[in-house]
Parts: C-alpha cells; structure tokens; sequence
C-alpha cells in the first residue's frame, strides 16, 4: 500500500485535532466530522443537528436526504461518492442543542468565531477551486446579503487565507423551510446545482487530491 501524502497526513492530524475540540461548554458533544477527505471541493454547512453526533457523520438525517437527492439529480453523484470526493465543513462542529420552542439553536457568535479557526485551516490546507455554503449562516461567512434571491443562483469568486476560490452558495435542504420547494427558490436552487454540476473540479470523475 501506497504511504499517505504528506498533504493526507496534515489533513489526518488536523482532523484528528477537530474531533477533540472542547472550546465551546454550551455545545453538545463530541463535534462531527465528514472525514479527512482530502478534495478540491468543501461543501459548508450550519452545524450538526441533534442525529448527526449519534450517526458520526454530517448530513445524517431528512436535511441531508434531500441533499445528497439534489447531488444525484444533478450531479448523478450518489451519497456514498458524494462523502467520498467532497470534503465537508460546518460553522460549528457541535450539536448547538434546542431552543425553547423546540428548534435547533443558532451558534451564537462567539462560537461561530471559536470554530472558525477549524475553517479556515482547512481552506488553507485543501487550497479548494469549490466552495458550496449550504444555509443562511454559511453563506454569510463568505458574503454579506440580505435575501437568498441574491446569492443562490450565482457563483462568486472568492480569495481567503491566500487561496482563490469559486463559491456557489446553496439554501439549506432542511425540511422546515420551504424556500427551495416554491418560486423562487426552486428555479434558483436548480440553476445553482446547475453551476455545480458544470465546474471543473465537480466534472472530473474524482475530485479527490492526491
């Protein structure tokens, strides 16, 4: 068997490092990671929800159903590809736990900025073409709006931690919205995964880096 890249190693190592961050008491433990997929492709969701630590895996439950659906109609990448080719970040690593109406609570700010660092090493680490933000909150880590309409749809060139970057920003397949499922949403979510479907670093049969 072949010896790991010196880039897999750092990548392995700093996984290893994110699956025992204990920076934030209000989170739920442990933090979920999709793996030290070492790709051109980082995919950016909000934070885990309250499956998703028990399930050891982002995107475990109905939201990411409906995601990875969204990556075989269009992209006619399975989930299993899909996990395997794309590395896959969040906002927050941990389960932020429920509000008192029930829902998912949104990281406060001083947990998004306590994670961001987990962010941001990868970008530097990966160096990816492709950035997807799926939901509100990822999306505004990279570009400031006020509506979905504005971003969703459209592809960005980004520069961060010394890297170029395209971004095409997706709304959150979660069940509790209905943005993507009624217009506008659902003509701009199709031309998003459109725009993914296309960029090269999608279009090779593998987007891993060796």
């Amino acid at each position: 068997m072949s010896r790991p890249s010196h880039r897999q190693q750092l990548l392995d190592q700093h996984v290893a490092r994110l699956l025992q961050c204990r920076r934030c008491p209000r989170m739920m433990l442990p933090p979920v990671s999709g793996g030290p997929v070492l790709s051109k492709v980082m995919l950016i969701g909000q934070a885990p929800g309250v499956k998703e630590p028990v399930l050891g895996k982002p995107f475990a439950w109905t939201a990411g159903r409906t995601l990875f659906g969204w990556f075989e109609e269009f992209c006619r990448r399975t989930e299993i590809e899909v996990r395997s080719e794309i590395y896959f970040a969040a906002v927050c690593r941990c389960f932020p736990g429920k509000t008192p109406a029930g829902g998912d609570r949104v990281p406060a700010p001083d947990e998004i900025r306590n994670c961001s660092t987990w962010m941001n090493d990868e970008i530097d680490l990966l160096r990816p073409h492709l950035v997807i933000p799926v939901g509100k909150l990822a999306i505004s880590q990279f570009i400031a709006f006020a509506k979905l309409e504005e971003v969703v749809g459209r592809a960005f060139t980004m520069r961060r931690q010394r890297c170029a970057f395209d971004l095409i920003p997706l709304p959150h397949p979660s069940g509790a919205s209905p943005w993507h499922r009624i217009p506008p949403g659902i003509g701009l979510l199709r031309k998003a995964m459109r725009l993914i479907a296309r960029h090269p670093a999608i279009c090779r049969s593998s987007v891993r880096r060796s």
